[in-house]
């Protein structure tokens, strides 16, 4: 089984003072702007390494949410953040970093076997396997 999910850009103009729209299949993004300002200025809008923290987060959070239905869990609340780290290098920039923070309510569940599972979701969560940046986890469980 094969699924395909698609997004479209356009983008007019120089890198400083161009403009970009992002709009996904789904709908969900609806000619969303992007660009220099919105990635590097903290202007309204998304870019590149936002969409990927909320691609990240929400894979991680429904993996998890598979993994603990599998050992016979379910979560009354699972929580996951991603922060994404953009670093200039020498020939431009990279993602070098993803830092996934979760917080998890579920009843019944010790630590160690809660860990272990999110440990097991960060190395198997589809998203994960496409970063080639160092993912870390930070877990609490409430």
């Amino acid at each position: 089984m094969t699924i395909k999910k698609s997004a479209h850009t356009s983008w007019s103009g120089d890198i400083k003072s161009g403009k970009g729209y992002i709009s996904s299949q789904s709908g969900a993004l609806e000619k969303q702007p992007f660009g220099f300002n919105t990635r590097f200025e903290d202007k309204p809008g998304t870019n590149p390494e936002e969409l990927v923290a909320a691609a990240h987060s929400s894979c991680f959070s429904m993996a998890l949410s598979l993994a603990l239905t599998e050992a016979g869990f379910v979560a009354d609340d699972i929580t996951t953040k991603a922060t994404v780290s953009l670093d200039e290098v020498d020939d431009g920039f990279e993602v070098s970093h993803i830092a996934l923070d979760v917080s998890a309510k579920i009843k019944e569940i010790s630590l160690e076997k809660f860990e272990q599972l999110c440990e097991k979701t960060k190395q198997g969560c589809p998203i994960s396997k496409l970063m080639n940046a160092e993912i870390s986890l930070t877990t609490t469980l409430n």
